[in-house]
């Protein structure tokens, strides 16, 4: 399991796909893009995409995700993704009252108990208690992350 943590969009996109019957369908689906702007994220995103679509393509939405971080599965099978809250419990030194703050993971896996699994394999190293307040089954497709340019694909300067 690893993590990463970055800014995240989820890009709706719309395009034709064909389905079973032979018919094409405008169907949306959701990505989430590593980037630093909207406009790097919609560049991003129609990249990804147009290896994979061919035909009538469209970015319908972006919108900054609210991920703390990101939980990446190793395992081939784990082919979802999950929306996590997390609540850490800390205690006030001046009250001596509990306090929580939640945090949003997303987290890949192939079923609710993979999520969970993976969950509490992600913060096993973590000394701050916590609680899994939520989790929920996304309709997110793919995560891509920022792969950075090779030293070939630079510009060399005279």
């Amino acid at each position: 399991m690893r993590s990463r943590t970055a800014n995240w969009y989820e890009c709706l996109v719309r395009y034709d796909r064909q389905m079973e019957d032979g018919m094409t369908k405008k169907v949306p689906e959701t990505y989430v893009v590593d980037a630093l702007s909207f406009g790097e994220a919609e560049e991003k995103i129609t990249e990804e995409m147009s290896a994979y679509v061919s035909g009538e393509f469209e970015v319908k939405n972006i919108t900054p995700a609210t991920y703390g971080e990101i939980f990446f599965s190793e395992n081939d099978n784990d082919d979802r993704w999950y929306k996590a809250k997390l609540s850490f419990i800390t205690i006030d030194e001046k009250t001596e009252k509990e306090k929580r703050s939640t945090v949003t993971y997303l987290v890949q896996a192939k079923t609710f108990n993979g999520a969970v699994k993976n969950i509490e394999e992600a913060m096993s190293g973590s000394i701050v208690d916590y609680v899994i307040a939520n989790i929920a089954e996304t309709k997110i497709m793919d995560v891509y992350e920022h792969q950075p340019k090779s030293a070939e694909s630079k510009p060399e300067f005279a």
